[in-house]
């Protein structure tokens, strides 16, 4: 069985070494391409079945991730938890520049289902964990109860810390290492190093 390590979930997706600003406004010296981490499923299988093992206790009712990638990953753990699935779809704003600008929408058509629902929210790599807050935040205003997040890797804990300051646990197939900084404390920006913006990067 494959190793559900950091460095094995690595090898899966693609990922660039630059200067990046990710959706959350955090800078970041590494980036991952996450749009093709699905189309292999036997691959990231081991990986979804820890997540799922992880999440179990919980006792869900509801699985919700953001589009795109943590909608894939809520129906397949929704699947094996025997839960409804949902998703959240990110509204960025015409203007971007400070922190954690992105929004999350909950479509019309779930809101009832997911009202009084323990709920789990899920995506495929969090970091500052922009989409899983955003998608949080909207969940609450719809009477949801989230009860916990996971994702299949955590980078650092800049968006672990968010959650657990809320009582919300953080569970993860894998966890890794991840540095990010805030625009003003940025050590590539002090270098001059071209800043490419990534903002609808799902690993933001």
């Amino acid at each position: 069985m494959t190793e559900t390590t950091a460095a094995t979930f690595l090898k899966i997706v693609s990922g660039r070494r630059g200067h990046f600003r990710l959706e959350s406004g955090h800078h970041s010296a590494l980036w991952l391409d996450l749009d093709a981490l699905f189309a292999d499923q036997k691959a990231i299988r081991p990986f979804v079945a820890s997540l799922v093992s992880s999440l179990k206790s919980h006792a869900v009712s509801v699985v919700c991730g953001p589009l795109v990638g943590g909608a894939f990953l809520a129906q397949l753990v929704a699947r094996e938890l025997d839960a409804e699935f949902c998703f959240t779809e990110c509204v960025m704003p015409r203007e971007t520049g400070g922190m954690y600008q992105a929004r999350y929408r909950l479509p019309n058509a779930f809101e009832h289902r997911v009202r009084g629902q323990r709920v789990a929210i899920v995506d495929d790599v969090m970091s500052a964990g922009s989409a899983l807050r955003g998608t949080y935040t909207d969940l609450g205003t719809h009477g949801a109860i989230i009860v916990v997040a996971g994702a299949l890797l955590v980078l650092g804990s800049v968006g672990a810390d968010w959650f657990v300051e809320r009582q919300i646990p953080v569970v993860a197939a894998a966890r890794d290492d991840y540095e990010l900084w805030a625009p003003g404390d940025c050590p590539l920006c002090t270098k001059g190093l071209r800043l490419e913006d990534v903002a609808a990067s799902p690993t933001s």
